[in-house]
């Protein structure tokens, strides 16, 4: 008996183990096959076009976020006129191979809230490159949006986006940021006109108060200023400075690369770039402002 009992106990270990192999292979199979038809050209996901929406964001909010205007001949010269935020217009003459009509510009405008700093900047790539095509997180004004926090942004937190007309502009935010109420009112209370020739002239009221001409906050200049190209090629800033001489300093934009810097009369010009192209723009440039 004891005989018989180990034979059915061999057998049965015996169908039990290639029942176990089948399931094994049959495991082993099943992914496969998946890979084999995964192959098949119709089971593939089919590409979709980029949303309309995205593409009018970079045509709509200025790709990139410049004003470029024509320039009229003089001699050797180039001669465009600009107006800089506060509404001040000027001439500006350079010699026609720094083509900064070419390169457009963009405005800069530093303020104060309640006693706070901010400062308002064109992003060069317009707004998609604060909104990155997605959703903001809250609807201030029919022309100011909130967006999140940008990686890679340091201590600054979430921006406001601005839209005047074809300008966008954006209030990085930091520290503890603005209040609920001080953004409300920043919103309301700031104001952006576009010129017929496409300059944005920028005006506020209280609690918002716009830099003036030649003012200083944290060691920088954050009056009214005019940044011609960007980016990683040549850049100038003109920059309003009563007393140029005693008081001008070019902004970080331009001092945290090779550049350059002299007096135009009440106007500092500020200039990135190469060495022939910052002897070019220092000598070049002529502002005479209006």
């Amino acid at each position: 008996m004891a005989g018989q009992f180990d034979v059915i106990e061999q057998g049965g270990r015996g169908r039990r183990r290639w029942i176990g192999l089948a399931a094994v292979l049959a495991l082993l199979l099943i992914p496969i096959i998946g890979l084999v038809t995964s192959r098949d050209p119709e089971s593939r996901p089919r590409a979709t076009p980029t949303p309309e929406t995205i593409r009018s964001l970079t045509r709509i909010g200025g790709a990139p976020n410049i004003l470029s205007v024509p320039a009229k001949a003089k001699g050797g010269d180039e001669v465009i006129e600009v107006v800089f935020p506060h509404g001040v217009r000027a001439e500006v003459r350079y010699p026609a191979e720094l083509g900064l009509g070419e390169m457009g510009s963009r405005p800069f405008q530093g303020f104060w809230i309640d006693g706070s700093y901010r400062q308002l900047t064109a992003p060069y790539s317009g707004e998609f490159e604060v909104t990155k095509g997605g959703e903001p997180i809250r609807n201030y004004t029919s022309n100011v949006t909130l967006w999140p926090r940008q990686a890679g942004s340091g201590h600054y937190g979430q921006v406001l986006l601005f839209a005047f007309g074809r300008w966008r502009l954006a209030m990085y935010d930091r520290g503890q940021g603005l209040t609920f109420d001080q953004r409300m009112a920043l919103a309301k209370g700031l104001k952006g006109r576009v010129t017929k020739d496409g300059y944005l002239v920028l005006s506020a009221k209280e609690p918002v108060r716009l830099a003036r001409p030649g003012e200083i906050a944290e060691g920088e200049p954050v009056g009214p200023q005019l940044w011609f190209g960007g980016g990683a090629g040549e850049m100038v800033a003109l920059v309003p400075t009563p007393d140029c001489r005693k008081r001008g300093k070019a902004p970080a934009v331009i001092r945290g690369r090779s550049a350059d810097s002299v007096c135009r009369g009440d106007v500092l010009v500020a200039v990135a770039g190469s060495q022939s192209y910052r002897k070019k723009a220092i000598e070049g440039i002529r502002v005479a402002l209006r």
